[in-house]
């Protein structure tokens, strides 16, 4: 038995990317309450690896009013659910460009599971071609560029990177490079 049961539900609100929801919820004391959720379909994220250099996008993100460097990620248009390979290849080529040989899963991530069910994959990109970028409308002001591993960790420490699922990515990928075999 989930510690919250969900005893209704409405819709409040929705566009392309997300829907918000408004949930009446019973709490395990028996107590009523509500609970506002954002729906996202699942994202894909992924450090491209060329050697010792890393691929990061940049781009003005409207709700904090500012442009931030960070890897490259993204959702299926039309709230679609595609398999999060998929879904990586394609935010790849369409942010950078780039096209990967291989391309192997470094772990999950949830978004902000206080507010929103979203949940992530991360992905490591190598053996990468290079070819032109296939953005979409909203990402026209996106630019693109190599990056060395001790450039990013800078980025991170200074406030260059702030994007939380960045950040957690970095992290995998500096722990599954560790605990390779």
């Amino acid at each position: 038995m989930d510690p919250i049961q969900r005893v209704a539900s409405r819709e409040v609100y929705r566009n392309n990317w997300m829907t918000v929801r408004e949930d009446e919820i019973r709490r395990p004391d028996g107590s009523a309450g509500i609970y506002g959720v954002i729906d996202k379909p699942a994202y894909a994220l992924v450090i491209a690896q060329d050697g010792d250099r890393f691929r990061l996008v940049e781009q003005f993100r409207y709700p904090i009013g500012e442009r931030r460097w960070e890897f490259p990620q993204g959702t299926a248009p039309d709230l679609a659910e595609v398999p999060p390979g998929e879904l990586a290849a394609r935010e790849l080529r369409e942010e950078t460009g780039l096209r990967a040989g291989s391309m192997v899963t470094l772990g999950q991530l949830d978004v902000a599971p206080g507010m929103s069910s979203q949940r992530g994959w991360v992905f490591l990109a190598t053996e990468l071609t290079e070819g032109e970028p296939e953005r979409e409308l909203e990402e026209q002001d996106m630019r693109s560029a190599w990056f060395s591993r001790d450039e990013i960790e800078k980025l991170i420490l200074t406030g260059g990177i702030t994007d939380a699922q960045s950040i957690a990515a970095w992290a995998q990928l500096m722990l599954a490079e560790r605990l390779r075999p």
